[in-house]
C-alpha cells in the first residue's frame, strides 16, 4: 500500500513548486517537459533520461565536485577551486603555480595530479530498491543497516567485475528508494591550464558568495588511460581519453531571460527534514561551525608562519574559508526566509492532512519513532563532532588512524570490510598517504589538535571518551607534553614508512613503538564504538524514515507540487533562465558583469590584485569575438535563478541548444541557505561566462592550442 501510494505521488506530482526549483534525477526530466518547453528548452526532454547520450554523457564527477568534457581528447573544464588541490600539489617555493597559473605548451608538459585525484565518468543508473531492502525485512537498528550495507557491498562487487569501473549505490528519499551507479574511474588526471590565483579567484572570501562578481573561476585538465583504452595509473605511456561525447563551447551572446540549463553532482540538500531538524541546523550547527572554522583558520594562520609551510596548507585553509562563509550565509540567509518557523508550519498541515488519511496511526508512530532518536543523538553531538574534526583535519594523525583501521579491516572477508578500506580502495588509500608529505607540517598539525582537544577537554564529564583522555590527557599540560613527544618521535612523517605501513597486520601495528601509531591504536577501540552507535541510529533511520517521506510526497501530491530527491552526490539536472534580482529595496542586480568591475576593484593588494596582463588587456580593449555587442566590453560572470549547492561548482550551464555558456563556481549570499530550503526570491548561482574563459585563453594567458582543440577560434 505504500509503495504503491509513493509511486502515485512521484507520477502525478510534476508541478513544480517554484519555476526554477528542482535538483532533478535525468530519469524524472520527460516527466517535467511542458515546464522545461515553457521556460526556453529546444531539445527533446526525453533524450535527457539516457545518460549514454548527449549532453549529460560528457558530463563527470571531478573530485567532490563536477566537470565536463570539451575536446575528443579528454580536455575536462572545471573551477579553479575544484582543481586547486592538482595546483597546490604541483607548487613548490620556487615554482608557485598558485600564484603564477600554469599553461602546458605541449602535452609532454601536463603535470600529474594527486595520486588521488579522480575523474568519473557515469554510464549507468539503475533502481534496485528491492534487492537492497530484500534481506533487511523485519530487522531493526545494527541488523538493519548491516542488512542494507550488505547487499550494497554485494551489488557494487558485482557491478565492478567489470575493470575500470567504480560503483556505487546511492539513497534516495531517505532509505525508501536505491540506485545503482556504474561510473568509469578516470585515474591519470593531468593540470593542463590554471589562471593565477587573482584571476581564478579574484575577490577571495571578502566576494565569496557575493554579487556582482568577476572571477575567472576556471581550470582545465586532461584524463589520461592505458595505451589499451582503459583506465590506468599515471605512466608517461598514458594516452588521452576518448570520452563518448564532449560539449561544445558556445560562441553566441547570453542575455537577460535566456535559457540555462545545469547538469552536475550536488553533494547534499536537506530540504525534505523534519522540521526539528531545521531549528537545530540553526539553532546549534550552523552556529558552531561558523566558530570552529574561524578558530581552524586562525590556527593556521599562526602556525604556519613561512611561506613555504602556508603553501603547504593553502588548499585546507581554502576549504575552511568557504566552509565558514557557506556555514554564515546559511544562517543568516534561514533567519532571513525564517525557515524554521516555515518548516514547522508545513510539517503540522502535513501532519493534520495524514491524520485524515488510512496509514496515519502507523505513520505517525514512525515519526514519533524518529524523533526519539534525534534527540538522543543531539545529546553527543559535541563530542561526536569534535572527534570527526580530530580525525579529519589532520593529515598524519589521520594517516595513522587509516593504516590501523585497515590492518583491522583486513582481520575480515573483503565483502565484510568497513566501506573505505575494502581491497577497491586500497589505491585511493594509498594516493592519501602518498600525499601527505605536501600537505604536512609538525608545528601546524600539533596546533590544530590543540585547539580541537582543548575544545574536548572542556565538555561535560558525560560526553568524554575514555580513550581519548588516556592518549592526550585531560589538561592543557598533559595535551602539551603528549603532543610534543607524539610528533618528535613519529617516523610516519616519512612517505616509504607510511606506505610500508599499509601492507603490516593488526597485531604487528599494534606492537609499534612510534607515539603516533601508538596513539591511534589507542584510539581504535574508540572510533569502533562510536562507530557502531552511529550504526544502529542509521539503521533505525533508515527503517523509519521512509513513512516520513511517503507522507511528505503525498501531501506535497495532493497540493499539485513535485518531488525530487535531497542532493547526494548523483548526477541532477535544473533548469531556469539568467536572471537578475532585488535583494532589498531600492537594489537590483544585473545578470551579467564586464571587466569594468575588475579595474574598479582593484587595490593591487590581495585579494583584489588584478595581474598587470589581465590589466593591459582590459585597457587595450581588444575584446574581439568575445565581447558582449549590447554592453560592447567583455562580459565576467553571469547570474541565473538555476537550482545548485555545494557539489555544483565546475558544474556546465547550457543554452537552450546543449551548447556550453558557463561554468557554476557560486551562489550568492543570499542564497546559501538553499540547500535546507528553497526561496524563489533569492536562489541565484553564480558562473563563469564562457566568453571570459575564451578571452582570457586568446588575449591574457594565451593557450592557441586549446582553443583549437576545442573548436574554438584564436580571438
Amino acid at each position: 500500500m505504500r509503495r504503491r501510494l509513493l509511486a502515485t505521488a512521484l507520477s502525478l506530482a510534476i508541478a513544480p513548486a517554484a519555476a526554477s526549483e528542482g535538483m532533478w534525477m535525468p530519469s524524472q526530466l520527460p516527466d517535467i517537459a511542458p515546464q522545461l518547453k515553457a521556460a526556453g528548452f529546444e531539445g527533446d526532454p526525453a533524450a535527457l533520461a539516457d545518460l549514454t547520450r548527449p549532453p549529460l554523457n560528457a558530463v563527470v564527477k571531478v573530485g567532490g565536485a563536477t566537470g565536463a568534457f570539451v575536446s575528443k581528447d579528454g580536455l575536462v573544464l572545471t573551477n579553479h577551486h575544484v582543481a586547486f588541490g592538482v595546483i597546490q600539489y604541483n607548487s613548490k617555493p620556487e615554482r608557485d603555480l598558485i600564484a603564477n597559473g600554469y599553461v602546458a605548451k605541449t602535452r609532454a608538459d601536463e603535470l600529474p595530479a594527486n595520486p588521488d585525484y579522480r575523474v568519473l565518468v557515469t554510464t549507468g543508473f539503475d533502481r534496485i530498491t528491492d534487492r537492497i531492502l530484500a534481506g533487511a525485512k523485519g530487522k531493526s537498528g545494527r541488523a538493519y543497516y548491516d542488512a542494507v550495507d550488505a547487499a550494497t557491498k554485494a551489488a557494487i562487487a558485482d557491478c565492478e567485475r567489470e575493470p575500470g569501473l567504480r560503483c556505487s549505490v546511492a539513497n534516495m528519499y531517505y532509505g525508501t528508494d536505491f540506485y545503482l551507479i556504474r561510473q568509469l574511474e578516470l585515474r591519470d588526471i593531468r593540470l593542463v591550464y590554471a589562471p593565477p590565483e587573482s584571476i581564478g579567484n579574484y575577490g577571495d572570501e571578502v566576494d565569496n558568495f557575493m554579487w556582482p562578481r568577476h572571477s575567472g573561476d576556471f581550470t582545465v585538465l586532461r584524463a589520461y588511460v592505458g595505451r589499451d583504452g582503459k583506465p590506468a595509473d599515471f605512466s608517461p605511456d598514458n594516452v588521452p581519453y576518448n570520452p563518448p561525447a564532449h560539449l561544445q563551447v558556445s560562441t553566441r551572446n547570453v542575455g537577460e531571460g535566456d535559457f540555462a540549463m545545469l547538469a552536475g553532482y550536488p553533494g547534499v540538500t536537506f530540504r525534505h527534514r523534519m522540521a526539528s531538524e531545521f531549528v537545530q541546523q540553526i539553532g546549534w550547527q550552523l552556529p558552531t561551525r561558523v566558530e570552529l572554522s574561524q578558530s581552524m583558520i586562525d590556527t593556521i594562520d599562526k602556525a604556519a608562519s613561512a611561506p613555504a609551510t602556508r603553501v603547504l596548507y593553502a588548499s585546507q585553509v581554502q576549504g575552511l574559508k568557504n566552509t565558514l562563509k557557506r556555514a554564515q550565509g546559511e544562517l543568516d540567509g534561514l533567519r532571513r526566509s525564517d525557515a524554521a518557523k516555515v518548516r514547522e508550519a508545513d510539517e503540522a498541515q502535513m501532519l493534520a492532512w495524514l491524520s485524515k488519511q488510512p496509514s496515519a496511526k502507523a505513520t505517525r508512530a514512525d515519526i514519533t519513532a524518529v524523533q526519539a532518536i534525534l534527540d538522543k543523538a543531539a545529546a553527543m553531538r559535541d563530542r561526536d563532532q569534535l572527534f570527526g574534526m580530530i580525525r579529519s583535519q589532520t593529515q598524519l594523525l589521520r594517516a595513522a588512524l587509516t593504516v590501523q583501521r585497515l590492518a583491522h579491516e583486513r582481520t575480515k572477508p573483503d565483502a565484510a570490510r568497513e566501506s573505505g578500506y575494502q581491497q577497491r580502495d586500497e589505491a585511493l588509500i594509498t594516493g592519501q598517504l602518498k600525499q601527505v608529505q605536501r600537505r604536512f607540517d609538525p608545528a601546524v598539525e600539533k596546533a590544530l589538535l590543540t585547539d580541537l582537544l582543548t575544545r574536548y577537554q572542556a565538555l561535560p564529564a558525560a560526553q568524554h571518551v575514555p580513550e581519548l583522555d588516556a592518549v592526550f590527557g585531560r589538561d592543557a599540560d598533559a595535551l602539551r607534553a603528549r603532543l610534543d613527544a607524539m610528533y618528535a618521535g613519529t617516523k610516519l612523517g616519512d612517505e616509504a614508512t607510511r606506505l610500508a605501513a599499509m601492507s603490516r597486520d593488526e597485531a604487528s601495528l599494534k606492537a609499534d613503538t612510534d607515539p603516533l601509531l601508538q596513539a591511534a591504536a589507542a584510539l581504535m577501540p574508540a572510533v569502533l564504538r562510536l562507530e557502531d552507535e552511529s550504526k544502529v541510529r542509521e539503521g533505525d533511520l533508515l527503517r523509519l524514515r521512509p513513512s516520513y517521506m511517503r507522507a511528505l510526497i503525498a501531501y506535497r501530491q495532493s497540493q499539485g507540487r513535485s518531488v525530487y530527491p535531497d542532493a547526494n552526490s548523483t548526477l541532477r539536472v535544473s533548469y531556469g533562465n539568467l536572471r537578475g534580482m532585488d535583494p532589498r529595496d531600492g537594489l537590483h542586480y544585473v545578470p551579467v558583469t564586464t571587466v569594468a568591475g575588475i579595474v574598479e576593484k582593484h587595490t593591487g593588494v590581495k585579494p583584489f590584485d588584478a595581474p598587470k596582463p589581465l590589466r593591459d588587456a582590459i585597457a587595450k580593449g581588444d575584446f574581439g569575438t568575445t565581447a558582449d555587442p549590447a554592453l560592447r566590453t567583455q562580459p565576467v560572470n553571469i547570474l541565473t535563478d538555476l537550482d545548485t549547492t555545494g557539489g555544483n561548482s565546475g558544474s556546465p550551464v547550457l543554452d537552450a541548444e546543449g551548447r556550453l555558456i558557463a561554468l557554476n563556481f557560486d551562489s550568492n549570499w543570499e542564497a546559501v541557505s538553499a540547500s535546507w530550503m528553497y526561496d524563489p526570491r533569492y536562489k541565484r548561482a553564480i558562473h563563469v561566462d564562457m566568453r571570459y574563459m575564451r578571452w582570457l585563453m586568446a588575449k591574457v594567458y594565451p593557450a592557441p592550442q586549446l582553443l583549437a582543440e576545442m573548436g574554438l577560434p584564436a580571438e
